[in-house]
């Protein structure tokens, strides 16, 4: 069976991946996408590797919604509430990659984004779902909030290790390097190629936007208020998002035993790898995949944790969870459309 899905926003970077992955679901049927910035353009005029493979001339938002059963918004935060609204009211699935129904809290959304919601209602059915966590809650969900890149990867790291009490959740310190697409499309100076070239540095360092998302996650799996100390980090490379998280350990516990028990949480996790132990998480080895992969470390001398978790922003991080979101929603394979294997080189 076939799904009429559309893309509003297809034109940014996760938008982009969203149709480069759609185009070889099998269950799907890319029908409509959308740009406020190329309206009325050939999608592979923006995008020229996409000749012939997708040349669908650029819409409005409306028309996606009235020609799709599931419509993806890959837009900034404040822009995604009306069109979920309009896409519930039709009967359509809506995922959102944008920020809009992450946070449970309005008055943290408030205080991190700016903006009240305009929607309550809406608040209350949002499912926000890491898959690996959260696949019950989705299967029955009309509105998804595909998590935050930063986000996924701290809990894929830290969640097995809170939810078998193996650390002291106050210590707990994530520390993120990002390639320059998690910053979008859109050109700032930050990202200008002279500025990110040959060039590594903090940024938004223990006020980054992600810092609450990642609090929410992980204080569900520590049954109390979690904080944490969050600086990300600017790679100048494309894709991918390298994150290491460093906790203390509540007792002297090996490190073949926190591998065992990794090893059982995600033993039936289609995307998670838990690598041998003496092996490090490497972006390279996850590019263009929905896969995390994670290596587990421990620092005898401190009896800290150390935890090194690698995705592509893109895939795992966007576009690729949001379509692993959307198989569970519609009740189909999983892994559909995203058994995409990464480079060796």
């Amino acid at each position: 069976m076939k799904f009429k899905i559309g893309v509003i926003g297809a034109t940014g970077y996760a938008g982009a991946e969203l149709v480069r992955l759609l185009l070889t679901h099998p269950n799907a049927e890319l029908t409509a996408i959308s740009s406020v910035t190329y309206h009325g353009a050939p999608y592979s005029d923006v995008y020229p590797a996409m000749a012939t493979l997708c040349d669908k001339i650029l819409c409005d938002d409306k028309t996606v919604v009235a020609e799709s059963d599931v419509v993806f918004a890959s837009l900034p935060h404040g822009l995604s509430e009306d069109i979920a609204d309009a896409c519930i009211k039709k009967g359509a699935l809506f995922i959102d990659l944008g920020a809009d129904f992450r946070l449970t809290d309005e008055k943290d959304f408030i205080e991190w984004y700016g903006n009240p919601y305009k929607h309550q209602a809406l608040h209350q059915t949002a499912v926000y779902s890491i898959p690996e966590f959260d696949r019950e809650k989705v299967k029955d969900a009309r509105l998804i909030a595909n998590p935050g890149c930063y986000p996924t990867s701290a809990a894929l790291a830290l969640v097995p290790a809170l939810k078998y009490g193996l650390i002291d959740p106050s210590t707990i310190i994530v520390d993120a390097k990002s390639g320059v697409t998690g910053a979008g499309r859109s050109l700032t100076l930050a990202s200008h190629f002279p500025e990110c070239n040959e060039a590594f540095s903090s940024y938004k360092t223990a006020e980054h936007r992600h810092t609450p998302e990642i609090e929410q996650t992980l204080s569900a799996y520590a049954g109390d208020k979690v904080y944490i100390t969050f600086v990300p980090h600017l790679l100048p490379i494309n894709r991918g998002i390298l994150t290491t998280t460093y906790s203390s350990l509540k007792d002297n516990v090996p490190l073949e035993e926190i591998a065992a028990l990794y090893g059982d949480f995600y033993q039936n996790e289609p995307f998670v790898r838990v690598m041998p132990q003496g092996q490090s998480a490497n972006v390279k080895y996850v590019r263009c995949s929905n896969y995390c992969n994670l290596s587990l470390h421990k620092d005898s001398r401190t009896n800290r944790l150390i935890i090194i978790s690698a995705i592509d922003n893109m895939v795992k991080g966007a576009a690729g969870q949001a379509i692993q979101n959307m198989n569970i929603a519609l009740k189909i394979d999983e892994s559909a459309g995203l058994n995409h294997i990464p480079p060796s080189i």
